[in-house]
């Protein structure tokens, strides 16, 4: 499956407003301009809670999965860095059984200048390059260390998921 840029979702009403008041608005960006292979928008009623999708990397395991996470920003936006975390399953080192993501900038590396383009892509490179030195999940880091097959097998199972959830 080749990358394909879906587009944007307009934004619903209770942002147009925001993102009109505000030059450069870091929520709006990804609507403005959104990277292939990602997509995302606010939810109908809470601009603070998005919906998100991120379409396996080519030529990885996770090719032509579709994987929804949620955003869930606070009022200390950008200044905290905003929860982020995979509704649909994962098999991936670096992410919790709850769907957390184990992610630098999620975390002690987070800066105000990263708006949700940013996130999602690192979190698209994340699947492709996992980290399993830093595992959310021994048992995936694990088997990506010594047991390659398997691990990509269980990826596999996800990204088939992925098609019903």
């Amino acid at each position: 499956m080749k990358w394909r840029n879906l587009g944007a979702a307009p934004l619903p009403a209770c942002c147009r407003n925001t993102c009109e008041r505000r030059p450069d608005p870091p929520l709006c960006l990804l609507q403005e301009d959104p990277p292939t292979g990602v997509s995302g928008a606010p939810t109908d009623n809470n601009i603070m809670i998005w919906n998100a999708v991120i379409f396996g990397p080519h030529d990885t395991p996770f090719e032509d999965g579709t994987f929804k996470l949620t955003i869930e920003f606070t009022e200390e936006y950008p200044n905290k860095p905003p929860t982020v975390r995979f509704v649909s399953k994962v098999f991936h080192p670096n992410v919790y059984a709850d769907g957390g993501i184990c992610l630098d900038i999620l975390q002690n590396r987070w800066s105000p200048t990263y708006d949700v383009s940013a996130i999602l892509t690192s979190i698209q490179s994340l699947l492709s390059d996992p980290n399993p030195n830093s595992p959310a999940n021994s048992t995936a880091a694990q088997l990506y260390k010594e047991n390659r097959r398997e691990y990509e097998k269980r990826v596999k199972a996800c990204v088939e998921q992925s098609f019903i959830d």
